[in-house]
């Protein structure tokens, strides 16, 4: 059977934070409109959450068969053989409609050590934000493990992490072991390495409906915490209409934007990797040889690797998409 640009059912995440971002501004029908939704697993190769196609011929198949079955094909001979039937990239659309707690990611070799899994580096395209939204990304003053350590149990630590007002549109590049939080009223597209470990530090003393506070991994999260004081994990960037715009390259992932108003092509032919397409602004159409799949906005498709030629075309006046893909050793740098 012949691939095409495939498209998977979204995995819902209620959390205790979490809002109606999914059902209200994306018109997502799948979803409970009662449920605090805060996140949506839009690509997956999670243990227990695999991701599963919803277009075309093979919709109802898992992401980890097909990948079993098409290999290099569906996602690169270079994936393929460094992560087998795993996919090597998770995206997501989080909604942030109260404060996330304060936390780290380990690195690849501290997950690997721990937990058997990949470590968390990951980026953030701020889809959507309220007028008096922040984040949290590193730290805004010197400080240390002891002293960190003495503050990790009150509000006071927010006083030496380096909170930021963010604004739609921008690009955040967030390395494991960056200390980071997502702000009441901030929505956006996460591209991160395949991996659920997270080291929560500060969770503003929440309690859930049952009255319990969440769990806190303090002694793992300052064995992983870079304490350099770095107040600029914000990406610099300038589109121009109908090219690529690279934000992140890194050996996890490469991530671009691109901007059209006009039906255009890209040629893949030196890449040996599978393409994520995220639509973050009006719909697309991608066209492959033997016919095209409509992308919406809040909507990802993934494009196999041995589709070399594509078009893409803006249903409207305009569209906007993130290009993500995977480069491994060929990339030296973390971002431009």
């Amino acid at each position: 059977m012949k691939l095409y640009p495939l498209k998977f059912a979204p995995i819902y995440k209620e959390k205790i934070w979490g809002g109606n971002y999914h059902t209200k501004q994306l018109n997502r029908n799948d979803a409970d409109k009662k449920a605090k939704i805060g996140e949506s697993w839009e690509i997956s190769s999670v243990e227990g959450d695999i991701s599963v196609v919803t277009n075309g011929e093979l919709a109802g198949n898992g992401l980890d068969e097909l990948i079993e079955v098409y290999m290099g094909d569906l996602v690169g001979d270079k994936v393929y053989d460094q992560f087998g039937t795993m996919f090597p990239i998770l995206v997501k659309i989080i909604d942030a409609h109260d404060d996330l707690s304060v936390q780290v990611h380990p690195n690849d070799e501290v997950a690997l050590e721990k937990h058997e899994s990949l470590g968390k580096t990951e980026m953030w395209y701020i889809l959507d934000s309220e007028p008096e939204a922040t984040i949290v990304t590193g730290f805004s003053k010197q400080t240390n493990r002891t002293d960190f350590e003495k503050l990790v149990h009150g509000p006071e630590v927010l006083d030496v992490l380096n909170t930021i007002h963010v604004e739609k549109n921008e690009v955040y590049f967030i390395p494991a072991g960056c200390i980071h939080a997502l702000g009441k009223g901030v929505v956006v597209v996460e591209i991160q390495e395949t991996s659920d470990i997270t080291y929560r530090v500060y969770d503003y003393n929440r309690k859930d409906d049952q009255g319990n506070e969440r769990d806190l991994h303090v002694a793992d999260a300052l064995e992983v915490i870079d304490f350099t004081v770095q107040n600029k994990y914000d990406i610099d960037y300038k589109t121009e209409m109908n090219k690529p715009c690279n934000l992140v390259r890194d050996w996890h992932f490469t991530t671009n934007m691109v901007e059209l108003n006009t039906k255009i092509g890209r040629d893949y032919f030196l890449l040996d990797s599978f393409v994520v397409v995220a639509c973050i602004e009006g719909s697309l159409k991608i066209h492959y040889p033997d016919g095209a799949v409509t992308v919406a906005l809040g909507e990802f498709a993934l494009i196999p690797n041995e589709l070399k030629e594509i078009m893409f075309e803006p249903m409207e006046s305009k569209a906007k998409f993130l290009e993500v893909y995977f480069e491994g050793d060929d990339v030296n740098t973390t971002k431009n």
